[in-house]
């Protein structure tokens, strides 16, 4: 990284897929020559949008601002000189939550790409080392398209083992139910729902670029873009389906909760059902006053228990009769 210039590493791209690492004395002179060049900043230095306001005056204050913003949200801005793209990556750092997204902020211009970055991407990773070995990008439409196409083929993973938390979960539910299980449904409802939200207007991004009219866009790029468009779209319908399977498999999750309590209560009231007579018979008989049958009989106990076993026969046939067993 060269921190006088905020750069991270800068690239004359050849044409035929090579990169030509760019030194000190060439970062200035870059943003003017005819040859294409891709310049990747550290939107925490300073220097890097001190170098951007030096070199490109022509640069609308929105776009500035929208390259080193704080907080960012996927969106594509179309001016005479160029496109401002903002996308959004997974954060496939290691010890790193996927969830946690990084953006990427792009100027492309058709002999200049400026990519802004505050936390690093494996994705511009993986394009700097296909310039070194000389199967990168050739132009700035097949950069963008290029970059599209990992960035996204880079979320498939993240989004299969969610849905396979599901799977698991799910035949948690059907097989034996358990309290613990809301937690892991609601966090994975609670990823569909914050990846949706980053995923969505990326779709809507591509869409926007695929029909854009800039001169650096040809044909053969544009159809990358809709293979890209198409995993995005295949994206979002997955993450619907997933918030939706995970209610309605916390929903079943609660009703089979909800029926094993009842079945439970259902034989403790069966139990006391049972227990009332013996209990009434038993307390009538252990009154301490005369005149208890059997009391002066060494037999009375067996005969007294042979009562209640009658007893708890019947009411074992009265409750089959109604049912309720």
């Amino acid at each position: 990284m060269n921190s006088k210039y905020g750069l991270i590493h800068g690239f004359h791209l050849t044409g035929s897929g090579e990169g030509v690492p760019l030194d000190a004395g060439e970062i200035s002179p870059a943003f003017r020559d005819e040859q294409l060049a891709w310049l990747h900043f550290d939107a925490t230095n300073p220097a890097s949008r001190q170098l951007l306001e030096k070199e490109m005056g022509h640069l609308d204050q929105i776009i500035l601002t929208a390259l080193f913003a704080d907080g960012t949200r996927p969106r594509i801005l179309e001016f005479e000189k160029g496109t401002l793209l903002i996308l959004r990556g997974m954060n496939l750092s290691e010890d790193a939550e996927p969830g946690d997204m990084i953006s990427i902020r792009l100027w492309i211009e058709k002999d200049l790409i400026i990519s802004i970055q505050r936390r690093p991407l494996k994705v511009v990773v993986d394009l700097r080392e296909r310039l070194v070995i000389g199967k990168g990008p050739k132009s700035s439409g097949d950069f963008i398209s290029m970059l599209a196409g990992r960035l996204f083929e880079r979320m498939e993973p993240v989004f299969s083992e969610l849905d396979e938390r599901l799977d698991t979960i799910e035949e948690n539910v059907i097989e034996e139910p358990d309290t613990k299980d809301r937690q892991e449904i609601s966090t994975i409802r609670k990823q569909a729902i914050m990846f949706r939200r980053y995923i969505a207007p990326q779709r809507d991004v591509i869409a926007h670029l695929r029909v854009s009219e800039q001169e650096w866009l040809e044909i053969v790029h544009k159809r990358r873009l809709q293979e890209s468009l198409d995993h995005v779209m295949r994206y979002v319908e997955e993450l619907d389906t997933i918030r939706e399977r995970a209610q309605i498999v916390k929903d079943e999750l609660a009703n089979a909760i909800s029926d094993r309590m009842n079945k439970n209560l259902y034989m403790l009231s069966i139990v006391a059902a049972i227990f009332l007579p013996l209990g009434f018979l038993t307390g009538l008989l252990g009154i301490n006053l005369g005149g208890i049958p059997g009391a002066e009989s060494g037999y009375a106990f067996f005969v007294f228990c042979g009562i209640l076993v009658v007893v708890v026969s019947a009411q074992m046939l009265v409750f089959k009769k109604l049912k309720w067993l």
